[in-house]
């Protein structure tokens, strides 16, 4: 199994999810021709993607489902509560899910896991196929026993690191949205994602992924100091997801050799 990011932060996103038989996009934030340029950096074809799976309805993860899904007659897994939104109307083929179900998308099997967030029914995903699990977690703005037990056990993890606590606080931000997004339903802070790191058990983890950084609110240096703080994941190769390229096909079972220092260097 293996996964890229069309782009990853508050302008849009978007995952690929592949085991070579079955192909998943989980979010499509960015509008369906920009969806295909992102695509074609990536060398896929958008009308091989056999189905997106909907994170909540928020406009970065959401923006581009409807249009891509009824241009490409792609089927589209969203909650109940994502749906009645209103955002996603519209779409080729709903099929609906609760928070908490597994269900099974051709050789791909997911868990949709209920996440504290400021949106109706938000859900994150672990991935399974062809032996390997992938965990993918953003969009939560605080953490639960039941997020570190459904997390643990990962040979692969894209984790949120949105944002500094402090960059956010002196930023520019308006009072209102600050709070919203150092809040409970909000996003992590790279504070608390390096704390994540510590309580899940990353015994077989191989890739990490730090993801959904905010362009006015964090940094790659800030968000890499706390990757260094977070002690239990060492073994792991570490990337960075960005908004403008995402990050390129990696394997789960960390077949590329990739480092801290190579993190630091890009």
């Amino acid at each position: 199994m293996r996964f890229a990011s069309l782009g990853s932060g508050s302008q849009g996103n978007g995952t690929l999810v592949s085991d070579g038989e079955t192909l998943v996009l989980v979010d499509c934030g960015f509008p369906r021709r920009e969806t295909e340029r992102r695509l074609e950096r990536l060398n896929v074809a958008a009308e091989d993607i056999d189905a997106i799976i909907v994170t909540h309805e928020h406009g970065d993860h959401s923006g581009g489902v409807a249009s891509f899904s009824r241009h490409y007659k792609t089927p589209v897994y969203l909650t109940h509560g994502t749906a009645n939104s209103g955002r996603l109307s519209g779409v080729f083929q709903q099929v609906l899910i609760n928070a908490g179900d597994d269900f099974t998308i051709g050789s791909v099997h997911a868990l949709a896991v209920p996440v504290p967030h400021d949106a109706r029914e938000p859900v994150q995903f672990k991935l399974e196929a062809s032996g390997n699990t992938l965990g993918l977690l953003t969009d939560l703005g605080s953490i639960t026993p039941h997020l570190v037990e459904a997390f643990s056990g990962c040979d692969a993890l894209l984790l949120e690191f949105n944002h500094d606590l402090e960059l956010l606080m002196q930023g520019a931000y308006p009072a209102s949205l600050k709070r919203r997004v150092a809040g409970d339903f909000g996003h992590l802070n790279n504070t608390q994602a390096g704390e994540l790191l510590q309580r899940l058990d990353n015994r077989r983890l191989k890739v990490l992924v730090a993801g959904h950084l905010s362009l006015k609110n964090n940094s790659k240096e800030h968000a890499l100091a706390a990757l260094a703080a977070a002690a239990d994941h060492h073994q792991a190769a570490v990337h960075l997801a960005t908004q403008d390229s995402g990050f390129d096909w990696l394997s789960v079972s960390g077949d590329e050799e990739f480092s801290m220092a190579d993190a630091v260097s890009a």
